[in-house]
């Protein structure tokens, strides 16, 4: 497949298996706008297929990973006149409220790392991530309460889920900002690390990941999220589900030799 940036994301494929999302809008704190979440979008959805990919990474250019959505470039392209009532429960299905269920259900396992803000969607990216790596001076901040409004982009549900309800209403309902080394501590993220050494842990996860037995972790990630809304014994079914999957893979049969030979498995992606 071939994959192509728009204006605000560069999208690009490595000879390494890593399908690279970077937001390129530095002028702007990368803030999202809807040309750029359909881009993800379709990047993501066709990662999902494309055998050729083995690992997603989302990064930023600049100081900062990502402000938020850009609500000022969309109000000002609306004309005077105002929009129909429920303009919003329209748009969002198709926009932002399908970009985070598709991250969380590819079965592609993805990589986020982030620095200076991340606010907002921003901050439900990182969420969505299977690893996010933060640098550790991060903002990491829930801008709605603040401002008057209600989150979207899956923040309710993917917040508490990784912190908790309790401290989930620090950050939802009072808007309490952290840094990139208290969202580690809080279980936001998987790693915060000095600023420096963010590319460097981001790629030392997703090379793990890249190198890794690709149809057991994208049955895992699927396991790990379909748990979280069955029951025990329909979970065990999944389990015997994927287990059929992913022993049928050759790297179910490297796996194997290599523990025979004591040697570090070559895993393909097969």
């Amino acid at each position: 497949m071939t994959y192509s940036g728009v204006e605000g994301l560069d999208v690009s494929l490595g000879e390494d298996g890593a399908l690279r999302l970077r937001l390129n809008r530095p002028e702007k704190r990368n803030a999202i706008d809807d040309v750029m979440v359909a881009a993800m979008i379709d990047a993501i959805d066709r990662a999902g297929r494309d055998e050729a990919v083995r690992v997603i990474i989302v990064t930023a250019e600049g100081e900062h990973f990502c402000s938020g959505f850009d609500i000022i470039g969309r109000n000002a392209e609306r004309t005077e006149k105002k929009p129909r009532a429920g303009s919003i429960q329209r748009r969002l299905p198709s926009q932002a409220h399908r970009l985070v269920p598709l991250m969380t259900t590819v079965q592609t396992p993805i990589v986020c790392g982030a620095q200076g803000w991340v606010a907002g969607i921003g901050l439900h990216l990182l969420a969505a991530s299977d690893f996010a790596v933060v640098a550790d001076d991060a903002r990491i901040w829930e801008p709605f309460s603040e401002r008057g409004f209600t989150p979207d982009s899956g923040g309710t549900w993917l917040i508490p889920r990784l912190v908790g309800v309790t401290r989930a209403r620090e950050l939802l309902m009072l808007g309490r900002a952290l840094n990139g080394a208290e969202a580690a501590e809080w279980g936001l993220v998987h790693r915060a690390v000095p600023a420096g050494e963010l590319a460097g842990s981001v790629a030392e996860v997703a090379s793990r990941l890249g190198d890794g037995a690709t149809v057991a972790l994208g049955l895992t990630k699927w396991l790990m999220q379909a748990g979280s809304a069955v029951p025990l014994e329909e979970q065990l079914r999944n389990e015997a589900f994927a287990m059929e999957l992913s022993s049928r893979s050759e790297d179910f049969r490297e796996g194997l030799a290599a523990f025979k030979e004591k040697r570090p498995p070559r895993f393909t992606g097969r």
